[in-house]
């Protein structure tokens, strides 16, 4: 697959199950998607839904998705399997699939996907989801792991993640545009006047110890990070067998 991502959860593997496979509950935590909600089926049929994704005020991207099937093995693991596709002409994300795996691991459970797309547009197309797609849906996807990590684990809601998130954000991004300010390589605010001239040779260390610690020190426990989610597997993984059966039908 061309994404794996993978978060331990300290939660009970059924609440783990619930908040993922629910649509309404899974819509809240990942952050790849603003709508998820299945559509009506008949009586054996697939189980189909839909999903969309807000980009811009006025543009909303949606598609629609089949689960290709759910098992649980006698160990305990239980796998989700999807195919999804999005036919707006101004998606780069054309169609693919996916899935989840849930492994019991001690008191907690090791949440797990891998998935793979194909990109429109051709060359370009295939260009811009290298270099920007591919990487942004690796760390939304590991971000919203982590989110979902700590509602379960902390009873953090994902709304309340999510603030906090940008709050973290915004005290670090002030820190730095104040401290390069007064460091004399951004404009300096008018506001600290002579005491911003008096820093910038007084403490030039000391700044640029804030400039580091803003950028690059640990978040907060409270706050979804990408950067605590696994993004290559620990030993070689091959996609489930439903996942292949959906992919190469006989």
């Amino acid at each position: 697959m061309g994404l794996y991502i993978e978060a331990r959860i300290r939660a009970d593997l059924d609440e783990v199950w619930t908040r993922t496979q629910d649509p309404a509950l899974h819509g809240r935590w990942d952050l790849r998607f603003t709508e998820i909600a299945y559509l009506p089926r008949a009586e054996g049929a697939p189980r189909r839904f839909r999903y969309a994704t807000r980009v811009l005020p006025f543009l909303t991207l949606a598609g629609t998705g089949v689960a290709a099937g759910e098992r649980e093995r006698p160990d305990g693991t239980r796998t989700s399997a999807l195919r999804f596709a999005c036919p707006h002409p101004l998606s780069l994300l054309a169609e693919g699939s996916g899935y989840w795996r849930y492994v019991p691991d001690g008191d907690g459970v090791r949440f797990l996907t891998g998935y793979d797309y194909r990109p429109r547009w051709g060359a370009f197309g295939a260009l811009v989801d290298r270099l920007f797609l591919r990487p942004l849906m690796g760390w939304a996807t590991a971000w919203s792991f982590d989110r979902l990590r700590l509602w379960l684990e902390r009873g953090i809601t994902p709304e309340r993640a999510l603030a906090n998130w940008l709050v973290e954000l915004a005290v670090r991004a002030c820190a730095v545009v104040v401290a390069l300010a007064w460091l004399g390589i951004g404009p300096v605010l008018p506001l600290f006047g002579a005491l911003a001239a008096s820093l910038a040779y007084l403490c030039p260390l000391l700044l640029s110890v804030v400039v580091c610690v803003a950028l690059c020190a640990p978040p907060l426990a409270r706050t979804p990070a990408a950067r605590r989610c696994l993004r290559r597997p620990v030993s070689p993984t091959r996609a489930p067998r439903v996942l292949r059966a959906l992919e190469n039908p006989r």
